[in-house]
């Protein structure tokens, strides 16, 4: 699908998913999403990059290999269930800590730390498929 409309458009869209997946994993503790439903959104938004223009373009603008992001999520998401074995309490229990900023309070918690991990872990694992399905026998994966 190389048409001219999709590859101006592309860009568009997958800013506003990839925005759209980073809100879904945020509010997912206590509303519906989290942090698979974010990572399957942001996979898809790199998906849609690489059928616009290319698997290898697609790569380039992630900076970084997409199974990084997916090693980085394990870590992250193990490491927010170890910190409550530093307070004395079972393995995942919750952590919260309450940031007074101006006005308001922002609570920040070691289930969101979770979420993020497994946001991560999701988008590395689904957008290396889905790169590796898009990219042509030419390219270098």
């Amino acid at each position: 699908m190389n048409t001219i409309i999709f590859r101006t458009i592309a860009p568009l869209i997958v800013a506003t998913m990839l925005v759209f997946s980073v809100y879904v994993c945020l509010r997912g503790h206590n509303e519906p999403g989290g942090g698979f439903i974010g990572g399957l959104i942001a996979a898809s938004a790199i998906a849609v990059l690489g059928m616009s223009s290319s698997a290898s373009q697609a790569r380039k603008a992630l900076y970084f290999d997409p199974l990084s992001f997916a090693g980085f999520g394990v870590l992250l998401a193990g490491a927010s269930g170890v910190l409550s074995i530093f307070n004395g309490n079972p393995f995942m229990t919750s952590i919260w800590l309450y940031l007074d900023i101006g006005d308001a309070v922002v609570p920040l918690s070691t289930p969101l730390v979770f979420d993020i991990g497994v946001y991560l872990v999701v988008f590395g694992t689904i957008a290396s498929i889905a790169l590796g399905l898009e990219s042509n026998d030419e390219e270098e994966p």
